[in-house]
């Protein structure tokens, strides 16, 4: 069986493991005030170009979404997203959970457009119903898009715009980040990500780690009290060091950027592979998540000998579906992928 299914079905760069073995005796800080997660702090500090930046460990992207969103919004505030945005489509509720309504805008290929985000941020100010209605109180994207899309510089500078014009935060999801950025095809940079948003995180459970997530804050904007939300929430962990160990030996080497680049590489072959026996594509990602068109009876002789993820129903005869490659994803994988094909 080969496996496309997901970029977190396997365990964890053998560096990390190793880091961990190497460190695993030592006596250290609880909840992330150890050497290791003071050095990785320092390490994303340098790789955002932003010295000043607030940085803490999570483990979880569902986990980091729900906590960072709880912490920014008023009670009656609530996340503006793309109808797409995965804290409104896949996110199980876990925003609403907190008493935040997730605000839609349409997508376009996974993205906000930001004409539509002004014009919607524009006509709430204006509707005299307003303080009846639930307020945007932040912008919700991410880099990839549940779609494997990328934002380019040029649309993250008018989202920012839009936000600081508006005065609400704007966030993004950064779950794999890591692969938006190694992308051939983006033109925006670590250190544009944060210039231009108040807040995101860095993506470790599906880039290499076996989990955790670093959530930055880039404005001196960290909301007070910070930890005792995580807290609150159920999220902070007392053995922090196994997050912190993990990112700082991410971030050494340049390693996290050296096994995104690999996962775009193999879905460049991946995509090849289905490009030459005259499959078609759902649209165009240029990132590690590809999304093919199956028929039906296609789809169900591949998923015999290969895993990968329903993504929607086309028609009644065909499938969208969802292969994945990964920081671990093999080149002997995608040569046995072709044989099947």
């Amino acid at each position: 069986m080969l496996y496309f299914e997901s970029d977190y079905n396997q365990g964890a760069h053998e560096k990390i493991l190793e880091s961990f073995l190497r460190t695993n005796y030592e006596h250290l800080t609880s909840y992330g005030f150890d050497k290791y997660s003071d050095s990785a702090k320092e390490k994303i500090r340098a790789a955002c170009g932003c010295p000043d930046a607030e940085i803490f460990f999570l483990v979880g992207g569902t986990q980091t979404n729900a906590v960072v969103i709880d912490s920014l919004l008023r009670s009656y505030e609530g996340a503006v997203a793309a109808v797409t945005g995965h804290i409104n489509f896949h996110e199980a509720g876990a925003i609403e959970l907190t008493g935040h309504k997730v605000l839609e805008l349409p997508e376009h290929n996974g993205k906000i457009d930001p004409t539509e985000l002004s014009a919607y941020l524009r006509d709430f100010k204006n509707d005299a119903n307003n303080s009846h209605m639930v307020q945007p109180g932040m912008v919700y994207i991410s880099h990839p898009t549940e779609y494997g899309t990328l934002y380019t510089k040029d649309e993250l500078r008018a989202l920012s715009e839009i936000c600081s014009e508006n005065r609400i935060p704007l966030y993004m999801d950064g779950a794999r980040l890591g692969y938006g950025l190694m992308s051939y095809e983006t033109d925006v940079t670590l250190a544009d990500i944060a210039k231009y948003c108040d807040v995101f995180y860095i993506g470790g459970t599906k880039v290499g780690a076996l989990c955790g997530e670093a959530v930055v804050f880039t404005k001196g904007n960290m909301p007070a009290y910070f930890m005792t939300t995580v807290k609150q929430h159920g999220a902070l962990l007392a053995k922090g060091r196994l997050v912190g160990i993990q990112f700082d030996t991410l971030f050494t080497d340049d390693l996290y950027f050296k096994i995104s680049r690999h996962a775009i590489d193999m879905a460049k072959l991946l995509k090849e592979a289905f490009e030459k026996k005259g499959y078609s594509f759902h649209l165009d990602s240029p990132t590690n998540q590809q999304f093919i068109i199956l028929d039906n009876k296609k789809m169900a002789e591949l998923s015999g000998k290969v895993t990968f993820s329903f993504w929607e129903k086309l028609d009644d005869e065909r499938t969208v579906v969802r292969f994945a490659t990964s920081w671990a994803t093999r080149e002997e994988d995608i040569d046995e992928l072709r044989k099947i094909l």
